[in-house]
């Protein structure tokens, strides 16, 4: 069994990882904006100060500074708030790191509706689809802490720029830690032959949770974790659709272009099938904590097999 408990936060599970690389390889650096709280990162800082830095509330500077370092042979790890580090600096992402290929990691915390009464202005909705559509960008979405954890590791040898968006708070652990994750590849948590159910981040365990509800309504689900929402992993995509015959996509992300949207469009071209993406409307969202969020648009197990026996029906 993993270190990690039960119950986690990823934004913990990745500035320990981090920490225990950063302390063998000293070319990696860690940066943040005026967030060393929000990401976790006071261990980091102050059992390695030379390899950390603070550039204040200017999330643009921190991109820049990051794709600075990268150039020198550094491994910065730039992190902060999701809704700033992937709104306020997409300039800077988009030709600074991506178009210049530096290997910049990106690391957006408290992602999705995580800062629940904070509000829209605080909510990263849409940063999935942004990220997405940049080229050389690869974007990742954990769903636990011992996967975060994991994927920390691999992101050290990693080469080129990730976005990689966590939530805030504890969440339970899908993993154990004998699990093994490639990038660009969905990890099966779940065999299933009547419809699929593919999530990212949070949304994992709901689907999973919902799929053993399923299974005692007599619907086979498969389960897939797609943690890379870019490169998609197609393959996986098209047997699925093959397979299976429906897709339902979950995530904690706008309905426009996020996971939902790369799935749909990979069944499209490939293979077409019934397909509902659960996501948050194009809209002004509600306000109260990410669970209240959650259940109001519908991103809970109960909504899941009600939608996903839909789903079955129209086969």
């Amino acid at each position: 069994m993993s270190e990690i408990r039960k119950e986690a936060a990823c934004r913990n599970a990745f500035t320990q990882e981090l920490l225990k690389q950063a302390r063998e390889d000293k070319r990696i650096i860690a940066l943040t904006s005026d967030a060393t709280g929000s990401v976790s990162l006071g261990d980091f800082s102050r059992e390695l100060p030379g390899q950390f830095v603070e550039v204040g509330i200017a999330e643009q500077n921190l991109v820049g500074i990051s794709a600075g370092l990268a150039s020198t042979g550094k491994k910065p790890f730039a992190c902060g708030p999701a809704s700033f580090l992937a709104a306020r600096s997409f300039e800077q992402v988009k030709v600074d790191v991506a178009y210049s290929g530096m290997n910049v990691k990106l690391i957006g915390v408290s992602g999705g509706v995580s800062y629940g009464a904070l509000g829209e202005s605080h909510y990263s909705v849409q940063d999935l689809a942004s990220m997405r559509a940049i080229a050389n960008m690869t974007v990742l979405l954990p769903a636990d802490a011992v996967q975060t954890a994991a994927l920390t590791r691999e992101l050290v040898s990693f080469e080129g720029p990730v976005y990689m968006r966590m939530g805030r708070g504890k969440v339970p652990c899908v993993y154990e830690g004998r699990e093994h994750f490639e990038i660009g590849k969905a990890y099966c948590l779940k065999e299933g032959t009547d419809l699929t159910l593919i999530a990212a981040g949070e949304m994992v365990d709901k689907v999973r949770e919902a799929a053993r509800e399923l299974e005692e309504a007599g619907i086979k689900a498969r389960v897939l974790d797609m943690f890379t929402i870019k490169p998609l992993d197609e393959e996986a995509v098209i047997r699925a659709a093959r397979e299976t015959g429906a897709i339902l996509t979950v995530e904690e992300h706008s309905v426009c272009g996020g996971l939902g949207g790369a799935v749909a469009q990979t069944a499209a071209e490939h293979c077409p099938v019934p397909m509902r993406i659960l996501g948050l409307p194009s809209e002004v969202l509600v306000g109260g904590s990410s669970g209240e969020i959650h259940r109001h648009y519908g991103l809970c197990p109960s909504n899941i097999v009600k939608e996903a026996k839909k789903l079955v029906e129209r086969k």
